[in-house]
């Protein structure tokens, strides 16, 4: 039986990536992506042309039926994630949990580590990391109040995803309940506009409003 290789790639600057990585995206027979024009450009930088085959949120049974078919055709495959950790708040968790619960341990599972937001954004933090919880991105609107209820009573490091267009609204809530717990907030970490912000929501709010919002978020919640 071939092998599944679960890749990280950069979350932002493509020196990040792995020797590893890019010989095992070179030896594989098929790379299976969220966003094929995304990882195009990452094979481009390096010269690698190994055939890509989308799977992202969308993809249903019939794309996984013939994932499955090529393993069992004898292909290895390589799963990659637009920028970071495969399976981590990422459509490629439900593949990897259909392939096991199709193949058992019969199919090999072998992760090529790498960068991943959660971990960069907790090494600058300054708040204790021997435990955290991570919530991947709030919920938009079903259960968001809940969400962030239950948030405000988790006493470990939490770490949590936020979009450009979201990011005042979760500062917001998160204001409302826990206004002095110190948090830490990443914008385009690894990028050439990383910036690093510090203090309590109401504080960090006051700053994202006096520059850029522009890119993607990590916010780190200290441990009570």
């Amino acid at each position: 039986m071939p092998a599944l290789y679960v890749v990280a790639t950069p979350i932002g600057n493509l020196s990040d990536i792995s020797e590893r990585a890019k010989a095992t995206l070179s030896s594989v027979d098929t790379i299976l992506c969220e966003d094929t024009r995304v990882t195009g450009k990452l094979l481009h930088a390096y010269k690698i042309d190994t055939p890509m085959l989308s799977y992202h949120q969308h993809s249903g049974q019939m794309k996984t039926k013939k994932i499955i078919e090529l393993l069992e055709s004898g292909s290895n495959l390589a799963l990659v994630t637009d920028a970071g950790t495969p399976t981590i708040s990422d459509p490629g968790g439900k593949l990897v949990e259909e392939l096991v619960a199709h193949f058992g341990s019969e199919l090999t599972i072998s992760p090529i580590p790498g960068a991943s937001a959660v971990i960069a954004a907790l090494s600058v933090a300054g708040f204790p990391a021997d435990e955290f919880l991570f919530l991947g991105f709030a919920p938009h609107k079903k259960g968001r109040q809940t969400f962030f209820d239950r948030v405000a009573t988790i006493e470990s490091t939490i770490v949590l995803y936020e979009s450009t267009h979201r990011i005042f609204k979760t500062l917001t809530e998160i204001d409302k309940r826990m206004p002095d717990r110190p948090l830490v907030v990443g914008r385009e970490l690894t990028k050439m506009h990383e910036t690093i912000y510090r203090g309590t929501a109401s504080e960090v709010t006051a700053a994202l409003e006096s520059s850029s919002i522009k890119g993607e978020f990590v916010i780190v919640i200290r441990s009570l």
